[in-house]
């Protein structure tokens, strides 16, 4: 019987192969991701699947070789990210070089999705606000008078119920026959919609594409961020009645946040310590 397969993807803490069939895949942890956060994962997922969310169906964990790894439903389709390289790479080779798309990185469908997410309510999740400041805590690049700042300031914040993803990125939403599915549900958590929205804005913001990418993608996503951020916001307000104004605050909290991740490069984290450095300065910290 056909088990491990071939190897269909990679991410900084797990590997992807086919698993049994043409249906399932196994998500094979690194040496730097513990069982517990497959569990954490598998959990979170199954959270999302019963609430009728757009995700992958998830199976089991399971030991295979001495590692640890979650079956999966396999979603045929291609990422947000992949479809944003694509179009990058065909304008830039039409007479149209210097247009750019209205929706350049599919920004009204990540708003549509993560409204959908953000109107469920769950129980027994991990506090949003507690995995923040830990992360803050965690960070290597600010000194603890700024933590203490940025603390103070996430605790002034209102506080909210409801399901959030944790990490909205263009790779993790994958078109299958025109619906949105989102994937990698570590990071999730019940707490304010609005801290999902800043990952969003910042990560489009101050993303630093790697040096794999085509220059073509680096340029579309220079002259698309601005406008990218407020296709995204115009549409979920239009949904939620939450606005820019409403997010702004969560800016240094999640920004903060995002310097003790793993998968962005030590430019990315400059450029947010200098963000943060600034926006604390400006309001007398």
């Amino acid at each position: 019987m056909k088990k491990l397969g071939a190897k269909i993807g990679e991410g900084g803490c797990a590997e992807v192969f086919e698993w049994m069939d043409d249906n399932k895949i196994i998500k094979l942890a690194k040496s730097n991701t513990s069982v517990a956060a497959l569990q954490r994962e598998l959990y979170h997922c199954q959270i999302a699947w019963d609430c009728g969310l757009p995700v992958p169906e998830p199976f089991d964990l399971l030991n295979i070789d001495g590692r640890s790894g979650i079956v999966f439903e396999r979603i045929y389709g291609e990422s947000i990210l992949k479809r944003f390289v694509d179009r990058s790479t065909k304008q830039a080779t039409t007479e149209e070089t210097n247009n750019v798309f209205d929706d350049y990185i599919d920004a009204k469908i990540t708003a549509r999705l993560l409204f959908q997410i953000h109107s469920h309510s769950v129980q027994n999740m991990p506090s949003q606000r507690e995995n923040i400041k830990n992360d803050i805590l965690r960070s290597q690049y600010l000194n603890e008078n700024e933590k203490e700042a940025v603390i103070n300031r996430l605790d002034q914040l209102p506080m909210k119920q409801q399901l959030c993803h944790g990490d909205p990125n263009p790779g993790n939403v994958i078109f299958r026959d025109n619906e949105a599915i989102i994937i990698d549900w570590n990071n999730s958590s019940t707490g304010n919609p609005e801290a999902d929205l800043a990952e969003y804005i910042i990560m489009v913001r101050y993303a630093i594409l790697l040096s794999d990418f085509p220059i073509q993608a680096k340029d579309g996503l220079n002259k698309t961020r601005e406008s990218s951020i407020r296709i995204f916001m115009d549409e979920y307000e239009r949904l939620s009645g939450i606005g820019y104004a409403e997010v702004e605050s969560w800016i240094v909290p999640i920004a903060a946040r995002k310097l003790s991740a793993d998968g962005i490069s030590e430019e990315e984290k400059n450029l947010l310590v200098k963000e943060i450095r600034r926006r604390l300065l400006i309001n007398g910290k």
